[in-house]
Formats: structure tokens, sequence, C-alpha cells
């Protein structure tokens, strides 16, 4: 944030444009209302750079800094000089969209761009890559969890998400024009991890004996599949193996579009037990058998939002269960196979982890009240085997 102070009885701006540090006289005496006038000449200043709109000659046309400034004019341009080898952020950010965009899907590449354009480019867009500091870096974190930026605060996580990007941008400009990356010892914020409220069993089928007909196979099978809401909704009839009783995951619809799924991992297939298979049967023999499993009446996948708030909601506020949102069904699916004692390896390859962690990290502790075997298991094993040793 820039400030008034005062020289020779005289005050002065004090700011920063283009990560540059600039100080401008003025020709008002310090008093009180000379102050105000000041700050608020300094807070316009600030918006229209904050929104990238802030032209130095048109507030100081005689400004010994607009030299300064050259440098970054001449960076746009493509000049070669020592002083501007590395490009704006934003003339960087262009080339390295291009170049890393084939590494991500559609919907991880919109998210980017959305990131870069909002955030990120707005605040360091017109300053030379290699001249941000980590203080700024801080600054802008900063103003982010103060919710400065937009008016609003955002979550850690959110925060954490906006700063990846930039993250990356700057550690790879740093290898490209041997400079000090500014990110060292930046750590992300720390984020505590959500809650997750799954079904017990009774309520699982309380749901669907009041859900309505037509949406019980879809959510049948989305709570004793674990399938991400992006998954079923992208499901056709080709990747339902019947003679197998298998679900093949092979794409995701994500923001209006069928794309592949969200990890390397998450290609999978999952087995499908009697009543999942029982039901997509029925369903099957009652559709025309092609196309995407659940579809609206113009052959769409559903509108996830729609159907949360059309049906998913009212079902919940019918049947008298405690309200949560329908991605709980997937951590239904794990807990209950948890419950059941099927094996953690197999859990997390029905759910597409990479590895036994996710299930052990969050689930488990709810598996003890499903099952009410907490430590009861040991006990009986103990009592076993020291019989008439004690």
């Amino acid at each position: 944030m820039g400030s008034v102070n005062t020289r020779n009885n005289k005050l002065y701006l004090d700011f920063r444009f283009k990560s540059v540090r600039c100080r401008e006289m003025t020709t008002l005496e310090d008093t009180a209302a000379n102050r105000k006038r000041a700050t608020a000449v300094l807070k316009r200043i600030e918006a229209e750079i904050q929104l990238n709109q802030f032209e130095y000659a048109r507030h100081f046309p005689n400004s010994k800094n607009l030299l300064k400034f050259d440098v970054y004019k001449s960076a746009a341009e493509g000049s070669e000089t020592s002083e501007t080898k590395c490009d704006l952020v934003r003339v960087f950010v262009e080339q390295w969209l291009l170049e890393r965009k084939a590494e991500w899907r559609p919907s991880q590449l919109r998210t980017i761009e959305d990131i870069l354009t909002l955030y990120v480019l707005p605040r360091f867009g017109e300053s030379a890559i290699n001249s941000i500091t980590k203080s700024e870096i801080l600054k802008f974190r900063a103003d982010l969890v103060e919710g400065s930026v937009f008016s609003k605060e955002l979550s850690a996580s959110r925060i954490n998400q906006i700063l990846s990007p930039l993250r990356v941008i700057l550690n790879d400009a740093a290898e490209r024009y041997d400079f000090t990356s500014p990110w060292k010892s930046i750590k992300p914020l720390p984020v505590n991890r959500k809650p997750v409220h799954p079904f017990t069993l009774d309520e699982v089928f309380k749901f669907l004996d009041f859900v309505r007909p037509d949406f019980r196979c879809y959510f049948l099978t989305r709570f004793f599949t674990g399938m991400r809401t992006g998954e079923i909704d992208g499901l056709q009839w080709e990747n339902v193996d019947f003679e197998r009783r298998q679900i093949l995951v092979r794409e995701s619809w994500v923001r209006n579009k069928l794309g592949p799924v969200k990890t390397k991992t998450s290609l999978r297939e999952i087995d499908m037990n009697e009543l999942v298979f029982d039901s997509l049967t029925k369903h099957y023999q009652q559709s025309e058998g092609h196309g995407f499993v659940f579809q609206t009446a113009g052959g769409k996948p559903m509108n996830n939002k729609n159907m949360s708030y059309r049906v998913w909601y009212p079902t919940l506020d019918i049947a008298k269960i405690p309200r949560r949102n329908p991605y709980q069904s997937r951590h239904t699916a794990a807990t209950l196979w948890l419950a059941s004692g099927e094996s953690p390896e197999w859990i997390a390859k029905q759910m597409g982890h990479a590895n036994t962690n996710m299930l052990f990290t969050v689930y488990s502790r709810y598996v003890p009240n499903l099952t009410r075997r907490d430590g009861s298991a040991f006990e009986a094993f103990l009592n076993k085997n020291i019989e008439g040793k004690l």
C-alpha cells in the first residue's frame, strides 16, 4: 500500500508501479485538508494500477520517473538491451501457456487461464518476469487473504490454487533466463481438510425409497460404485460391460464437455455388485441403450447443479436426512466397503486412488462406528491366546 508523506512541509506520494518504488512531490502544504486530498489521489492511482489502467505520464507529465518506465516499454517491443533481456510477465505467460497446455485437461487449462486473467496478470502483468520479489509475492498473498483484491475473502485452498500457476511460471522463467526464483521458502497456506459426511446404509436405502423413480438408478449407482460426478455424468453405455459386470471409467463430463478423467489412476474398471448390476440392467432395457447412460430428454448428460437443487436436496429434506452435497455418495461407497471388510487395495482401485493412503487418513475413522468392532477384534484375539497363560 502506498502512503502520503511530507518533505520540507510539502506532501509527496509514495507508491509502487511495475515493481518500482515511486515518490512524486506535490505542491500541497502539509495540512489535514491537503492530506485528505492527497490520500484520495493516491487511492485513485492505486485503483488504476490494480486495474492495469494507470498512465504515469497523464498523472505526472514532468516526472523524472518516466525515464524508468521506458525500460518496460522497450521490453514489450522486443528490445534486446541488457536491461530488458527478460519478458514482461504477460508476454512470458502467453508463450508459457502455448508450451504447457498440452499437459493439461481442458478443464485444467480453463481453470489456469481464469486464475491468470483474474488474479495474476492484473497484479504482475506489466512487471519484468525477473523483477518480481519475494516480498511482492507475500504482499499479493496477504491481499488475497484479506480479501482486498476482489473485496471478498478467499479460502486457504483457493489462495494456494491461485498462487500455484504463479509459482510454476516464476520457476520456469528463472530456469530459462538464469535468475534466482523469488519463490524460495514460500510455503503453501495450511489447509484444513474438508470433513466428509458419508451416509449410513440405512440413510442410503431411505434416500432411495424417497427419490424420484427416474433418478433411482442414477443415485443407486453413485452410492455403490463411488464414481465421481463427472465420471457418472459422462458414462456411456459402451463402457458398461454387463458380461464382466464392470463399469469402465474412461471419460469425464466437466464444464459441459466430455474429456479425459482426473488422473491416470482414474482410468479403471469398477466391479458392479448385484444391486448396481440389476438396476443398470433394468435401466438399459427401459432406455435406448446407446449414448449416455444417464441423460436428459435432449440426449445430453444431466446438469449437475440442476439435479442437485431439483432432486438431491429436496429428497434429503423429504426423507429428513441431514443435508450434504452429492459428492458424499462417493465417500459413502468408500466407508461401506471398508466397513464390510473389503481389501483396502481393492477399494483404492475401485475409487481410482493411487494407493491406500486416502482410505486410512480420510475414511477409516468412520469404520468403527459402522462395524461396531472398534478394538473388539484384537480383544477377542488376546482372550483366545492368553487363556491359561496368566
